[in-house]
């Protein structure tokens, strides 16, 4: 490694973004004393990859190593984290995305497996189809016995990535493909529909065009077995769309892909079909093939001044220094091909004869907060799609210079470019739209291209004390207008958005929309625009109220054919906490079957002599509630709400409600109907709690009857506090939100997706 110069800048670090480095990326001793500070772990990147620069390149290597470093420590731009966690360092895998085949064969089968162990150690996610596999029931030559079928192998996958994902610098990560002609489809479709089966694995359904015209034309269409190439049955197309979508509906799962769409932009197709892609869908590969990536940070080339320019949406953006860091950011990722080590020399091999990378943006939506353009606007798509065309442009220039100083990628004869042999490339893809989670929290920005989840939350910082922490536009934004204040950021924090907060302008409600104020098709239409303009896919999802119906999500789905994407996520708000229920035959033919309603049984059941039970101390904005919950045969049977020192009001309120809610338990009214009718209720004097805020008494009498008893199903409330469905960060307790196709937490950068 290069020695690091003395006095290195580095761009301010905030607590969060220190907390996060220490915890995932800072190198470690074998006791996990830490080795290194932001100054040493920026510069061990910069170094490492500036030392790939060939001797004959134009960049002397420490130039280009400050180069690298002033990009990274002015948050332009961010590597993908194996780049950051690995480069220079004993291990040196450096890319995120891989696909492995999984052949027809236990040897292939149980090979993928092994090869998927190897990535997840080293800090990869792995995509698989199951494509090859032939369906249940199909009789095995070698034994004479009868296969087990796809589903079946996936929760082997999904088995051994759960044993595994604790040795690995990261969380194994999977993304789990079966074609929709494929006997066993309508199996693999209501894989997920028992919360928690296959919980290491994104789903999705490969799409093909003939597929979709049947299901425009109402018509049927073959299911063929891999092995044999044989017909095994019809289904009408119409109805499997149906199911796709009553299963999103339930559980974000499956997404679905168009495979005709991504093998029309495949740059390499003599070389075999695209049948995977990586965990969250933005990278299509290759069987055998990897993709690192990086993300330019869109937030920090907003440039005040440019109000005359004719263009309204070219107003605002340093496009020439966006143009520079574009293509430094591509020789980075090319030069991050030749110091990462794969575990598998097959993915070697590949690789470095297509070369491909995925550079991709974040921050768009605090660049759109910056210039004051809605998201959901015509003149934000006409942005977005802008940014991309000028991104995907000046990164295959710079490819084009790359291929100059060291040759066009070894596949280039063999590829889509060989008809203009004049224009080589250095790689056969360069953009990709990818998840930024955790990079995001580094930098300082918004995730990808997705809209905020929240403009104003609370953090868990130490022993209960919570900070409250603002999206700095929306802040600068209230100053400027003379109505920032605490107790409106508290209210703002309670509800999630600002769209139904009269005392704000209606222009700044316009323009700081977020993820759950946009109407699904203005998701899907900025995932459109950005694909237009990006040699891979978008990481991208479409968010939903819990009031969004099946046909909503048909329409989605429907919508990302025909405007030319080539995947689409849907996560309905609260969606992962409805518990499925199997009824057999009837579940075939009707699908979910809703929940037994309750009714208030004319006889209330008489409270026992003697009931046992417990008592919880609760922080509320009107004092210390002391909660005691009896119980019957295990479940609650009658609750006594008391607040002390508050006053004779409160004190009747807490008690009234207490007897109501013990009316109802011994109604036989179900403890989570309870919770569905008070959780979330405001009140004058919201409170930060470690997992979320306590807005009022009812609200919290529901938190604790929740986290007592409806662990495995807690309860989403529209509007409420719970923004995620019940899902929390099992390493800080924040509540995670569903972003580009995965579960992520805002506080300490935790991912189920890796």
């Amino acid at each position: 490694m290069l020695k690091m110069p003395e006095n290195l800048p580095v761009s301010v670090v905030s607590p969060n973004m220190e907390v996060v480095l220490k915890k995932r990326y800072y190198r470690k001793d074998p006791t996990g004393k830490i080795l290194e500070d932001v100054r040493a772990m920026f510069w061990r990147v910069a170094s490492a990859i500036a030392e790939q620069e060939p001797k004959e390149s134009s960049y002397i290597t420490e130039d280009l190593a400050r180069e690298f470093y002033s990009l990274m420590t002015t948050w332009k731009f961010l590597p993908n984290s194996p780049t950051l966690m690995n480069a220079g360092a004993n291990l040196g895998q450096l890319a995120a995305c891989f696909v492995l085949p999984v052949g027809d064969s236990i040897e292939e089968i149980f090979d993928a497996v092994k090869h998927a162990a190897m990535i997840h150690k080293s800090g990869g996610g792995t995509g698989f189809s199951f494509s090859r596999l032939r369906p249940k029931e199909a009789r095995v030559g070698s034994t004479g016995g009868v296969a087990s079928g796809p589903v079946s192998f996936l929760r082997i996958f999904n088995t051994a990535t759960e044993q595994i994902k604790q040795g690995g610098t990261r969380r194994g990560a999977n993304m789990g493909i079966l074609r929709v002609d494929h006997p066993d489809i309508i199996d693999f479709i209501r894989a997920k529909e028992t919360e928690g089966e296959f919980n290491n694995f994104n789903l999705s359904v490969g799409l093909t065009e003939a597929f979709m015209r049947a299901v425009e034309t109402d018509a049927e269409y073959s299911l063929i077995a891999p092995n044999s190439g044989k017909e095994k049955g019809r289904l009408k197309a119409r109805e499997v769309f149906d199911l796709l979508a009553k299963k999103a509906w339930q559980s974000g799962d499956p997404g679905i892909i168009f495979l005709d769409r991504i093998n029309r932009d495949n740059p390499t197709p003599k070389q075999g079909e695209i049948e995977s892609t990586n965990p969250c869908g933005e990278q299509p590969l290759l069987p055998y093939e990897a993709c690192n990536l990086g993300s330019i940070n869109l937030a920090v080339f907003f440039k005040a001044g440019h109000e005359k320019d004719k263009d309204p949406a070219a107003k605002g953006v340093d496009w020439r220094e966006l143009a520079r860091t574009i293509h430094l950011a591509v020789r980075f990722l090319d030069n991050v091909i030749e110091a990462s080590r794969f575990p598998i020399p097959l993915i070697t091999e590949n690789v470095r004869r297509n070369r491909k990378i995925g550079l991709g943006v974040m921050g768009f939506a605090d660049l759109l907060y910056q210039l004051g353009i809605p998201y959901d606007s015509n003149a934000g798509l006409a942005l977005g799609e802008r940014i991309m065309a000028f991104v995907n442009s000046e990164a295959r220039k710079a490819s084009q210079v790359l291929a100059t100083e060291r040759g066009p990628f070894p596949a280039f004869t063999e590829s889509i470019f060989a008809k203009n042999p004049k224009i080589p490339y250095r790689n056969a893809t360069v953009t990709t739209i990818a998840p930024t989670g955790t990079l995001s929290i580094i930098a300082g920005c918004s995730s990808g291209i997705e809209p905020l989840f929240a403009l104003c939350f609370s953090r868990n910082i130490l022993d209960g004390e919570r900070l409250l922490e603002v999206n700095p536009y929306f802040e600068a934004a209230l100053q400027e207008a003379g109505l920032h204040s605490q107790e409106l950021m508290e209210t703002v924090a309670a509800r999630g958005t600002v769209k139904d907060i009269e005392m704000l302008p209606e222009r700044l409600r316009r323009v700081f929309v977020t993820a759950m104020d946009i109407a699904p098709e203005w998701h899907l239409k900025m995932q459109a625009a950005f694909q237009r303009h990006t040699d891979n896919a978008v990481s991208k999802t479409v968010n939903l109220p819990d009031s969004a119906t099946e046909q909503d999500i048909y329409r989605i789905y429907w919508m990302a054919y025909e405007e030319g994407c080539k995947g689409v996520t849907v996560y309905r708000d609260g969606c992962k906490s409805v518990q499925v229920l199997s009824t057999g035959e009837r579940e075939k033919q009707q699908g979910i079957v809703p929940a037994p309603q309750y009714t208030m049984s004319s006889a209330v059941r008489k409270r026992p002599d003697v009931t046992r039970g417990f008592t919880q101390k609760v922080q509320t904005g009107l004092g210390t509630m002391y909660l005691t919950v009896n119980e019957v045969d295990g479940q609650p049977f009658e609750v006594f709400a008391t607040i002390g020192k508050s006053g004779r009001s409160i004190t009747a309120k807490a008690e009234a409600i207490g007897r109501l809610v013990s009316l109802a338990l011994r109604s036989g009214v179900d403890v989570r109907d309870i919770v569905s009718q008070i959780k979330g209720i405001g009140g004058e004097h919201p409170v930060f709690r470690k997992k979320g805020i306590l807005l009022s008494i009812p609200d919290a009498i529901a938190w604790v009857l929740e986290r007592t008893y409806l662990k495995d199903r807690p309860v989403n409330v529209n509007g409420g506090n719970d923004l995620n469905g019940g899902h929390f960060c099992p390493d800080c307790g924040e509540a995670l939100i569903f972003q580009e196709g995965c579960h992520i937490c805002q506080s300490c950068a935790y991912t189920r997706c890796g």
